[in-house]
């Protein structure tokens, strides 16, 4: 399959007609082209324009290929952009892009998706104090992205307005026509999100040249940047407007092929400035170690972060969707820690934070607050609980939301499911088939069915030639339990408990650590002191060492640890998030039933 081909455009100040005859007769000659992105003011400078664009708003003109712009400023950006926002298919939490009309959309705020396989981050509007409801970006926008730099994988392109502080090669000649602002960046913001998100390609405009810099390497990534600056549409200087790329989705290239340094490959531009920043904020993630930062992509110098301080009520989102902001107590928006339960339960992030999601009915996340779950009874304590919460939960056996098709054994009280995502191809949840928020608040008969899987799945494995290692993250907020094995090669047996030391010395805290004489002993011991009002994590690992660690009400916890250090161990850190490794439910059924032939043996069920 070939690669996409994106046609890349400066500031189009309101000049629809020629642009689009310019992409028009590019398509021709050297096309056809999957889409067409623009950066800088997308909006007319003056008013003599707004009827040649609005032409193409109103569908009078035809747009010829997909557009999506981030310059939501100048003359009738307003009008234009307050009438898609109420548009019914516009409203909620979007970041794929606004519709403004056939083949145009509006990229708001922040935000990433995919675009023709090419993962896309964006940040639109203007850096500005004026407050201004279209055409600036806001603290929040920024916090979106470097939530999503903490994200796994590599962004393919990175779109931004405005040019960053220090990205020219001073020493290259730049043909700088009269006139012509001062190229050489603009925003010490974008030049910060670059250094934490290391994009592909980072394109902006705004600076009225075209400017290609020589490809960068990246601190902490093998892969190089390459920095694009365009010119805009119709300018006198015969600035360079419109750029084609074809760039192979990250998600599809090997280690080999995207760690390849072109010869003219430089050092990154921003080295200075991201020492200095690490220097000055000791949320920043480190780079002391290569051999550590294989294993864990965590290192929160501050340990345990304090709430910060609130602006009004208005929540973090990366602390929201991601457990940890870096800028820690400087942060300016509330790090709410029921916040972060309730999002971890799908409520939607514009509900929390507003009170209300304008999405309504077409919004796929909760629009209601998840109540907290009965520790011994599996109940809601509100007493709203019965057919809403077998409907809405993933897990229960009798929700018709339940994804049957993974499911590989069915017992008395628990059954065996693949881990969706899964981290490898024989990750199995264990999960019991009535509502219960953990495991080990369940009565002695329950835990001797869990023992019998346990050890049916050792034994499974050890079949294999692997070890297994089994962990359980219990929210005093869970809903449903999921107790999960992961298989590893027995060679990286003997160093599990050693990354697992080192991930926990990184946020902060020390496992406590035991060893039993025979598998199940360990659990028997977390039974006896497990307190259902507390948060907790345990881990089963091979030679009965158990670890485990009691969550304080103030602490950040990644609710991926367990998955994430074990992505570490298996140096598969870009499949640290489960989002990040779906599969279609044909191939989610087919492995399903291999693996019930391979497991056939051992089931206790059977």
């Amino acid at each position: 399959m070939s690669p996409p081909r994106i046609l890349l455009c400066g500031d189009v100040l309101g000049r629809l007609n020629q642009l689009y005859k310019r992409v028009v007769s590019v398509n021709k000659s050297a096309g056809p082209f999957d889409a067409l992105l623009c950066v800088g003011q997308f909006f007319p400078d003056s008013t003599e324009q707004l009827d040649e664009f609005m032409d193409y708003v109103e569908g009078r003109s035809v747009i010829p290929l997909s557009t999506y712009f981030i310059g939501d400023y100048g003359v009738g950006a307003a009008k234009v952009l307050l009438a898609s926002s109420r548009d019914s298919g516009n409203q909620g939490f979007k970041m794929d892009g606004l519709k403004i009309c056939a083949n145009l959309h509006w990229l708001k705020g922040s935000g990433k998706f995919t675009l023709q396989g090419l993962s896309l981050a964006y940040l639109s509007g203007r850096r500005s104090s004026d407050g201004l409801q279209f055409g600036t970006y806001t603290q929040d926008d920024v916090d979106v992205l470097r939530a999503i730099a903490e994200e796994p994988g590599v962004i393919d392109l990175f779109l931004t307005n405005e040019w960053p502080t220090g990205v020219t090669n001073r020493a290259a000649t730049l043909d700088i026509p009269p006139g012509v602002s001062d190229p050489f960046g603009s925003d010490s913001t974008v030049s910060e999100l670059v250094v934490e998100i290391k994009p592909r390609y980072h394109i902006a405009g705004t600076k009225g040249v075209f400017y290609a810099r020589e490809p960068y390497s990246n601190v902490d990534a093998v892969h190089v940047t390459r920095f694009l600056g365009l010119g805009s549409v119709g300018n006198k200087e015969k600035q360079k407007f419109i750029h084609a790329i074809s760039p192979i989705p990250s998600s599809t290239m090997s280690a080999a092929e995207i760690s390849m340094k072109p010869p003219n490959t430089t050092l990154s531009p921003y080295t200075l400035t991201e020492r200095k920043a690490e220097a000055s904020d000791s949320a920043k993630r480190s780079s002391n170690s290569v051999s550590e930062s294989q294993y864990w992509r965590y290192d929160v110098s501050q340990k345990r972060q304090k709430y910060g301080t609130a602006d009004g009520n208005k929540l973090c989102f990366k602390f929201t969707s991601s457990g940890s902001c870096p800028r820690g107590e400087k942060c300016n928006f509330h790090h709410d820690m029921d916040a972060r339960e309730q999002s971890q339960r799908g409520v939607c992030f514009d509900f929390l934070n507003k009170g209300k999601c304008e999405r309504g009915p077409d919004c796929s996340f909760k629009h209601s607050l998840q109540n907290e779950v009965d520790s011994q009874s599996g109940k809601r304590r509100s007493g709203n609980a019965g057919t809403n919460r077998s409907k809405e939960c993933w897990f229960c056996l009798s929700s018709p939301n339940i994804e049957s098709h993974l499911i590989v054994s069915v017992g008395e009280s628990f059954y065996c499911a693949l881990a969706k995502g899964h981290l490898v191809p024989d990750h199995i949840l264990i999960v019991p088939v009535e509502h219960f928020p953990n495991t080990l608040s369940l009565g002695p008969e329950f835990e001797t069915e869990i023992n019998r899987l346990q050890n049916c799945l050792r034994k499974y494995f050890k079949s294999q030639g692997k070890e297994v290692v089994f962990f359980e993250w219990v929210s005093k907020r869970s809903t449903h339990a999921n107790l999960q094995a992961v298989p590893i090669p027995t060679s990286r047996a003997h160093v599990v408990q050693n990354i697992f030391d080192m991930a926990a010395e990184k946020l902060g805290f020390k496992f406590v650590a035991s060893k039993s004489d025979a598998p199940g002993e360990g659990r028997k011991s977390l039974r006896t002191h497990f307190d259902s009002n507390r948060s907790f994590f345990y881990a089963e690992l091979p030679e009965c060492v158990t670890l485990s660690h009691v969550i304080e009400e103030t602490e950040i916890f990644p609710a991926q640890f367990g998955r994430e250090v074990l992505a570490g161990l298996l140096n598969m850190a870009d499949k640290a998030d489960w989002r990040n490794c779906t599969h279609s439910k044909e191939e989610e059924t087919k492995m399903a039933e291999e693996f019930k032939i391979r497991f056939e043996n051992f089931d206790p069920n059977k």
